[in-house]
């Protein structure tokens, strides 16, 4: 023990003078690194502490951070850096391949987009196609088998995703640029040539059955699908979910059919941002011209008509959906501006936020009613706009004894914004901003780059540039927002709600309004 005591004792008094030659080495650094008072800003030269030691060599002595150095300062780039341009080829059978060079990134986005949705199914035998070959997506196809699509996406660190809409449908697939050739050979390979086993669709379809079961126990999930299916009459009134009950007419040979009809090469585009356009061009013309010429199938024409429709359930919340036609739809694209600014401005939202209070909170719709309605939970703008038409208005949850009182609120608010007068011009600029805002901050994504390539090729058979559509949100007066919202409410109201209807008006009393 005595042993051990004086050993330790020993140790002590080592890192004691450990500790103190530490001590005098670090005052000893400091003392030299300590420039003289009147020095210049330019590196001077000491000797160190450990140089000085056993060298004498001389060690560089910069000057403290609060002290400028004296070197010259770089100046900002000021080259101007020109916007990427869109590049389109349209193919001998009328395919489009158009692309958008972004040099930044390592990725690329991809999308193949066809002018077929819903309204191209025919009333009954078709219902649901659009939505089973959404969830069929990815599968087998002429030259893969579901196995291997899959694996090529794991080898190439691929993002495939699926998406249908009313008037359109897309692929989308996201890759490294250094796999460009396989990704594209592979989105379009599951686009234009998918096989659709029975065996597989089958299973589709027992998905499908259970997820419109899930939906049908939430009547207000698909409160804006009977919106459109009261509002239109035609193919734009087609379901977008698949109806409930039996499925059997959704098959492998029906859905087949279905694809040839209506996935034409004039319908089809190829939209790439993150990629050469010829590099693009070479690899997927081989593809895209074995696609038919033909115009395809046509679709059922729409016709706005307007109505009411109501489901009764216990729910202590009943939501409304109040919508008006807007007649130009995207193509009228003055017009579609000024609604898009319209909806901005009108805003809104819900009496609670998850996320933190702030957003959107100086619009209309939360300034004039959810901020004045403690019986209000949500009231929200929307728009639901296609190539030709569409439907905008508001959509709301209150308290089912006040539904009376929400409608009210809701038809005042749509005839402010008519009124000569009705929105000030701080608003307006507040409304602008957020749009254009919304479509820059969107814009920085590669893969929203590509959508709103194919989409707009689809629509208007051109791209216009954020610049132009920034012009456009910038030029939309108060009058012009005054005249969009009275040509929607010179149309029949649709009128769709869900919950406990005691308090509901009639829809005679709805339309007297306006």
């Amino acid at each position: 023990a005595v042993a051990a005591a004086d050993k330790t004792t020993t140790m002590m008094h080592a890192h004691a003078r450990g500790r103190a030659f530490g001590s005098i080495a670090s005052r000893a650094y400091a003392a030299a690194a300590q420039p003289a008072l009147g020095t210049t800003t330019k590196a001077d030269k000491a000797p160190g502490f450990l140089s000085a030691l056993f060298a004498g060599s001389k060690a560089t002595v910069f000057p403290p951070m609060g002290e400028p150095y004296g070197a010259s300062g770089i100046g900002a780039n000021t080259d101007a850096v020109a916007a990427p341009t869109t590049s389109v080829t349209v193919l001998a059978n009328g395919a489009t391949i158009a692309s958008e060079n972004a040099p930044r990134g390592a990725t690329v986005a991809l999308g193949a987009y066809a002018n077929v949705g819903s309204e191209r199914e025919r009333s009954g035998w078709q219902s649901g196609f659009t939505h089973a070959l959404e969830r069929a997506a990815f599968r087998a196809t002429k030259n893969r088998t579901t196995f291997r699509v899959t694996r090529e996406c794991e080898v190439i660190g691929a993002t495939l995703s699926a998406s249908a809409s009313r008037e359109q449908f897309s692929y989308a697939c996201d890759a490294l640029k250094t796999h460009v050739p396989a990704a594209v050979e592979l989105l379009l390979d599951c686009a234009i040539n998918p096989r659709l086993h029975n065996h597989e669709v089958e299973e589709v379809v027992k998905a499908m059955q259970a997820e419109v079961k899930e939906l049908h126990e939430n009547p207000q999930a698909l409160l804006m699908e009977a919106t459109h299916a009261t509002a239109y009459s035609g193919g734009l009134g087609n379901a977008l979910v698949a109806p409930t009950g039996d499925l059997s007419h959704i098959t492998g040979d029906a859905l087949r059919e279905f694809v040839s009809e209506n996935f034409t090469a004039p319908r089809m585009v190829l939209a790439a941002s993150g990629c050469e356009h010829d590099e693009l061009v070479r690899i997927a013309e081989p593809m895209l011209s074995t696609l038919p010429a033909g115009e395809g199938a046509p679709a059922t024409p729409s016709v706005y008509v307007g109505g009411d429709y109501r489901q009764k359930t216990d729910s202590p919340i009943t939501s409304i959906v109040l919508g008006f036609e807007f007649k130009g739809g995207w193509r009228d694209t003055k017009a579609s501006t000024a609604m898009t600014v319209l909806t901005m401005l009108l805003g809104g939202g819900g009496s609670f936020s998850a996320g933190g209070p702030g957003k959107g909170m100086y619009s209309r719709l939360y300034t004039r009613v959810l901020n004045r309605y403690s019986w209000a939970q949500n009231c929200t703008a929307f728009h639901s706009i296609f190539n030709d038409t569409g439907i905008v208005g508001i959509s709301a949850m209150a308290n089912s004894a006040h539904v009376g009182d929400m409608v009210k609120v809701m038809a005042s608010e749509l005839q402010s914004v008519a009124a000569k007068g009705g929105v000030q011009e701080q608003e307006l600029e507040r409304a602008k901003n957020a749009t254009v805002s919304s479509i820059l901050m969107n814009l920085e994504s590669k893969a929203v780059i590509a959508e709103d390539i194919g989409r707009q090729m689809l629509t208007y058979k051109y791209r216009k540039s954020a610049a132009d559509f920034i012009a456009e949100v910038r030029a939309v007066s108060a009058a012009d927002i005054a005249k969009a919202a009275a040509d929607l409410l010179a149309s029949n109201p649709t009128v769709a709600m869900s919950g406990e209807l005691h308090a509901a008006p009639r829809y005679e009393d709805i339309k007297a309004m306006f």
